[in-house]
């Protein structure tokens, strides 16, 4: 019975360990490339935005135009 409670504690420590090894602030290559694609997407959904919205103005000019 003393060797199962030693063998569940080493397990517990071990797994403890474990995670804290896995929750490191360091990033690596493949999380770094990540961020700039999801940096990439909210600028070209900015731009695709602003684009609409461009072109929502040059409609609604042109109705302008074509009323008068």
């Amino acid at each position: 019975m003393k060797k199962f409670k030693v063998l569940v504690f080493v397990f517990c420590l071990l797994s403890m360990l474990t995670l804290v090894a896995g929750c490191q602030d360091q990033e690596g290559p493949a999380e770094k490339a990540g961020k700039k694609i999801d940096q990439m997407i909210d600028k070209s959904g900015d731009m695709a935005k602003d684009l609409g919205n461009k072109v929502d103005e040059s409609i609604d000019d042109a109705k302008e135009s074509m009323d008068k």
